[in-house]
């Protein structure tokens, strides 16, 4: 079945640039283009696309009001912005991303050779995701309980007996299997998580700003969050959260010891990495080491520090996004004794981060997105 695409750009050679490397994405088929907002908006309510691109600054109404028309009348169709550069573009798009925009691409100041390429590497995964949100939302409305994974299964040690028999003594490598597991919850027991750390990708910041304003000021952990996003646009985030949260939150910054009561955002283009302090404080880590999973900063890097550097004192959260960045962090968290979490499939803009860790069978616990506060300072107490 094909994607059909809307493209809304009052600039007459951008908008044909983008058409023409939609078109070069196979299962695409553009709709049309649009030269305004309100034209792209008449069309939607007519032509039902799957995905829309739209310039944030357009006459008649802008991105932002047609994302404001999207939500106000539920429309189905996933959105995808395109931002230019400067401060106030930064400002427009987090609005965009809060209304529940898919993601962002960057508008090229000039039309160099290979814009095609980089827009088309850019755009292709989007495709990918819209199709998927709107196959998932099909299925939702065919049947509610569709789309919610089951919890991970729970191993049972020793079957309950049947009724009026008594039970039969399990095996000896069951004996020293329960034994084990015994020891290792009553550890897991005494040592609660020092730090709550979160990775998430596409649709993220309206997962945060769903999870990061419900975290209770008494929570007495520091959170780290890895977001994949461009330079500036993390200082953006970190401001939007911070007004509407009780928790202090602020991009990480090299050498600074996380502290309960602050959220810290690593930043974007920077690795975050944690260490133990001399008193054994977490000290945070900003490097430029090499992409992971194409990514800097990315979720495995951080996730993978902190199993090393405090094993078994933190609790993990793997939100919303494409790709399956964080899936080796979390495995060694796994290993090092940590809980985790992963947003459920149908409260998920995106089901690839979640879904590759859960069929990784890293993950402890799958909840929608927003029970996941409550997870968090549940996993914390």
């Amino acid at each position: 079945m094909s994607v059909r695409i809307l493209v809304a750009d009052d600039s007459a050679s951008f908008g044909r640039v983008l058409k023409q490397t939609l078109e070069t994405i196979s299962g695409v088929e553009v709709a049309g283009l649009c030269r305004d907002g309100r034209t792209a908006v008449e069309r939607m309510r007519r032509d039902m696309p799957d995905l829309l691109v739209v310039d944030m600054e357009m006459p008649e109404m802008n991105g932002i009001q047609v994302l404001e028309t999207v939500r106000r009348e539920r429309m189905k169709t996933s959105v995808v912005v395109v931002s230019s550069a400067g401060d106030r573009a930064r400002e427009l798009t987090m609005r965009a991303l809060d209304l529940g925009a898919l993601d962002f691409i960057s508008k090229p100041e000039m039309m160099l050779a290979d814009v095609v390429a980089e827009l088309r590497a850019r755009l292709a995964p989007l495709v990918q995701a819209a199709a998927h949100r709107r196959d998932v939302q099909n299925l939702l409305r065919r049947d509610p309980s569709a789309g919610r994974p089951a919890p991970p299964e729970t191993l049972r040690l020793t079957p309950p007996p049947a009724s009026g028999k008594a039970a039969t003594p399990p095996p000896a490598d069951a004996q020293a299997l329960a034994a084990a597991t015994s020891r290792l919850m009553g550890i897991t027991a005494r040592t609660k998580p020092s730090m709550a750390l979160i990775g998430v990708s596409t649709g993220g910041p309206e997962a945060l700003g769903r999870v990061i304003p419900k975290l209770p000021a008494e929570l007495r952990v520091p959170v780290l969050i890895v977001q994949h996003m461009p330079p500036l646009f993390t200082q953006n985030l970190a401001a939007k959260l911070d007004s509407c949260s009780a928790l202090r939150v602020k991009e990480a910054e090299d050498g600074e010891i996380a502290t309960a009561g602050f959220v810290y955002i690593a930043p974007g283009g920077k690795h975050l990495k944690v260490t133990a302090g001399a008193q054994q404080q977490i000290v945070m880590r900003l490097t430029s080491d090499a992409p992971e999973n194409n990514c800097r900063p990315a979720v495995d890097y951080l996730f993978r520090s902190v199993a090393a550097a405090f094993p078994g004192r933190s609790i993990a959260v793997i939100l919303t996004g494409m790709g399956r960045d964080g899936v080796a962090g979390l495995q060694a968290l796994k290993t090092a004794g940590c809980p985790s979490i992963a947003q459920d499939e149908a409260s998920c803009t995106v089901f690839g981060m979640p879904k590759e860790a859960i069929s990784a069978g890293v993950i402890d616990t799958i909840a929608p997105l927003d029970e996941i506060s409550a997870e968090i300072a549940k996993a914390v107490r």
